[in-house]
């Protein structure tokens, strides 16, 4: 396999069946390609028409010598032929319309107009020594006119729309049959090569694109119009040669395809047996024109039947515009070149073994692609790779190229079981549309229980339980841990398969055995509640949080005596449950917290005095007594507290802790009297005591008391900072006491203000207020009559008449329904008269 060899851009196939029955008897000479059918010329002076596969439609013995040209016009209708003994030949091929001469000269070449079939475009051409133009005029007779002699033999004529192109001995000129003015003159470069040796090639890319090739030299020339400024006595149009380059070999024809060529060589190479010059394959190029070179982009040689015989001038190239066709024509044989299209790409990369380009390339083109299917191109892959020893690339190919094919997969599955590369394929089997057969799974499962228990164990993980027979899988895992029972591997499979097929209590009970962080998912998922009743101690072993979680997640399925029960022997475990109980709920556990108390005591003393304090249902006596018996100071201090005995506690805290700033904080907590003496009695000869004190009880307890019992003489450490701090507290608090004065001073002059403002306005007194004992109105209504009226603060109104009259010797009266017995805002505010 060369990996360095591009692909061929053309394709290549002999035109047979009529074809190669002519070039049996006969040679051909020359041939013309129109969209319907060939029209071949031989050295016999016959001309065949061909259609595309080469078979013979028609037949015409035009002359007994050789034919040298063959013209049609664009419809195919009529054609034009000349002969080496002067006969020229322009019939309609399906009318009665022909011509007739005969020259004294051979005439080399005709053309007919490409609208011939117009009656006003009858016009051909031919050439010999001339290059005689013909004309139907009037009563149909022919007119012939010269348009150029005296450069030697007319080589070559090409007609496209108004423009004719010929070749003789000289170079090429173009002519423009709308002014009749001929337009250019292109010499040719090489004049040491005999022009009927090494004829030349002329092809129009376009109306406007003249392509030359002669000898080994190229010229692709654009016809342009002149500008107006320009014109004088010169023809309105111009060439203008846009690429110029040289071939190595000579050339025989040209053809255009896109903006590259093709061109056809006559190549020469020295034999090696002989060392004489001999003639050698011709070459088909394909080039890309540079504005003075070219770049070629694929070249081929072409074994033609006797090319070891033909010169330069038996070559021809002819092609079919439309359809990208390009035809070799030599004496003996007709070769066709075709654009290689994707079925030929495709082809030629599997030919390469390049199967992953072939698959791509016809997976991008699958609308198109005739000769191809995918699924075959993605076979031939997958058993090259195995072929190649690539077996897990194989197997990941399979599921892009099998798809939804059951049996293809199941076919492939048992290949690579042949080949012992069942675990290539495993990762890679369909788990889901579609499903294969349980026996395939089961025996790429059985393939690993033999030999990798790890691999076995993420099959069963990653593969649905419906995918094979799990009672039989389940027996083949048991009879292994036959072998080997403390198989971890296997047992956590085991119990997989149990899952699988709800057998739970199995599966729980192995995964308590290897302590499986999925236990307590399999008992939430699976509600295995009642399986572990009699498990509990086992799952607060293996994780005592999350099993406690749970247990107290789910106390309606298994209740909190029964937890305590299973518990009863591992203390340490019952602690852990019943406290996160009391965490969460102080009341739910309380018939246990007796029990409690020595658990705590006993695992978690620290937690000890948060529960004594937050519990309600402990027993007091209880716990004193186990609190005592540990000597847990502080846990006595508060039980001792909390059931009255302040004393006794203070006493503890004095003696057993001898910390004075407990003692002091406990005083303060307990707010009483007596404790105080009871501590200052205490600290009375303990000079750190006092110290402590006299920082402390400042705002609790006047210092004096505390100063005039110390002993004169007593020494005590820092007394002169304690006592500036009891001044300072002092004067701290007799400032607060002053601000504070200030304060109440100013808002009650200011309240008072507001009141006295507020009792200083008008009350409106209408027809529509009422007397609040009597209900009647409170203005009489004839206005002209004397009334008296008491309108309070809090808008209530009598009349004088209706207030009963006062006990009190003070001349201020009060609204009966606000303040009977207050002064305030029932005072009476107006007394109105008339």
């Amino acid at each position: 396999e060369d990996e360095s060899e591009e692909e061929p851009k053309l394709k290549y196939e002999r035109l047979s069946n009529g074809v190669t029955e002519i070039l049996q008897k006969d040679a051909a000479s020359c041939m013309t390609v129109h969209e319907k059918f060939l029209a071949l010329g031989t050295h016999y002076g016959k001309v065949y028409l061909l259609d595309v596969q080469g078979n013979i439609t028609q037949k015409f013995d035009v002359s007994p010598v050789k034919i040298n040209q063959i013209s049609l016009d664009e419809s195919g209708e009529h054609m034009g032929v000349c002969s080496e003994d002067g006969k020229v030949q322009v019939f309609g091929l399906y009318s009665a319309e022909e011509f007739h001469e005969t020259f004294d000269c051979p005439i080399k070449i005709v053309a007919v107009h490409p609208h011939f079939i117009r009656s006003h475009f009858k016009q051909f051409v031919t050439g010999g020594k001339k290059l005689l133009l013909y004309e139907r005029g009037w009563m149909n007779r022919w007119k012939p006119s010269v348009l150029h002699e005296g450069e030697g033999n007319i080589r070559n004529v090409k007609w496209r729309g108004h423009l004719i192109a010929w070749a003789n001995n000289m170079g090429v000129k173009i002519l423009d049959m709308i002014s009749k003015q001929r337009i250019t003159n292109v010499p040719r470069d090489d004049i040491s090569l005999r022009p009927d040796m090494y004829p030349c090639s002329l092809c129009w890319k376009d109306n406007l694109t003249l392509i030359i090739g002669w000898g080994n030299s190229v010229k692709i020339c654009s016809v342009k119009e002149r500008h107006a400024s320009e014109m004088r006595d010169l023809p309105n149009r111009y060439v203008e040669i846009v690429f110029q380059f040289d071939t190595e070999f000579y050339i025989s024809g040209l053809a255009p395809i896109c903006d590259q060529l093709v061109i056809l060589s006559y190549v020469k190479e020295i034999s090696e047996k002989t060392e004489v010059e001999c003639c050698a394959r011709p070459r088909l190029d394909i080039v890309q024109p540079l504005p003075e070179s070219c770049e070629e982009i694929s070249s081929d040689a072409l074994t033609v039947r006797g090319f070891q015989e033909n010169e330069c001038r038996d070559y021809h190239l002819e092609y079919s515009e439309g359809e990208s066709l390009f035809y070799i024509i030599s004496p003996r044989d007709v070769v066709v070149a075709k654009e290689r299209d994707q079925d030929d790409h495709i082809d030629w990369l599997l030919e390469k073994k390049k199967y992953e380009e072939a698959l791509m390339a016809a997976e991008i083109s699958q609308k198109t692609i005739k000769k191809h299917k995918i699924l075959d191109i993605g076979l031939a892959y997958i058993n090259h790779l195995v072929e190649k020893g690539e077996y897990d690339l194989a197997a990941r190919k399979c599921q892009k190229i099998l798809g939804k094919n059951t049996e293809l997969w199941e076919f492939e599955v048992y290949k690579f079981k042949e080949i012992g590369q069942l675990k290539a394929i495993s990762r890679y089997l369909p788990r889901r549309d579609p499903v294969l057969k349980p026996l395939i799974y089961e025996m790429v499962l059985h393939e690993f229980l033999e030999s990798d228990y790890e691999g076995f164990a993420t099959l069963i993980k990653e593969w649905p339980g419906d995918l094979y027979n799990n009672t039989i899988i389940v027996q083949a895992v048991v009879d292994h841990l036959k072998k080997d029972p403390q198989n971890r591997t296997l047992l956590r499979t085991l119990a997989e398969l149990y899952t699988y097929d709800q057998r739970y209590g199995r599966a729980l009970e192995i995964y308590l055995t290897l302590r499986h962080k999925d236990v307590f998912q399999l008992i939430h998922k699976h509600n295995l509640f009642s399986s572990i009743r009699d498990k509990i101690v086992l799952l607060m072993d293996f994780d005592s949080e999350k099993a406690v979680d749970m247990l107290l997640d789910n106390e309606d399925k298994i209740s909190i005596d029964r937890v305590v029960e299973e518990l009863e022997n591992r203390p340490e475990l019952q602690h852990v449950y019943l406290h996160k109980l009391f965490k969460r709920d102080h009341h739910k556990g309380q018939r246990y917290h007796e029990k409690q108390i020595s658990l705590y005591a006993e695992y978690d003393r620290p937690n000890l005095l948060p529960f004594l304090r937050d519990s309600t249902h402990c027993p007091l006596e209880k716990a004193l007594e186990i609190c005592q018996q540990r000597n847990f100071v502080e846990e006595t201090v508060y039980l001792l507290s909390r059931m009255g005995n302040s004393r006794s506690a203070l006493k503890m805290i004095m003696e057993e802790l001898q910390d004075v700033d407990k003692a002091i904080e406990f005083a303060k907590e307990q707010d009483d009297g007596e404790l105080w003496e009871d501590l200052i009695l205490y600290s009375i000869d303990k000079p750190p005591f006092i110290t402590g004190l006299l920082n402390n009880i400042g705002t609790h307890v006047d210092p004096i008391l505390l100063i005039h019992r110390i002993k004169e003489g007593m020494e005590i450490p820092n007394l002169r900072d304690s006592l500036v701090k009891i001044l300072q507290d002092y004067n701290l608090q007799i400032l607060l006491r002053e601000g504070c004065k200030k304060i109440l001073v100013a808002d009650s002059l200011s309240l008072l203000k507001k009141m006295h403002r507020t009792q200083m306005k008008g009350v409106l007194v209408d027809e529509e207020n009422i007397c609040e004992s009597c209900l009647s109105p409170i203005l009489p209504s004839d206005a002209s009559k004397s009334f008296n009226v008491v309108v309070f603060h809090c808008r209530h109104m009598f009349h004088k008449e209706c207030l009963p009259v006062s006990n009190t010797v003070s001349p201020v009266q009060f609204c009966n329904i606000c303040s009977a017995k207050h002064r305030g805002p029932g005072s009476a505010i107006l007394e109105m008269k008339k």
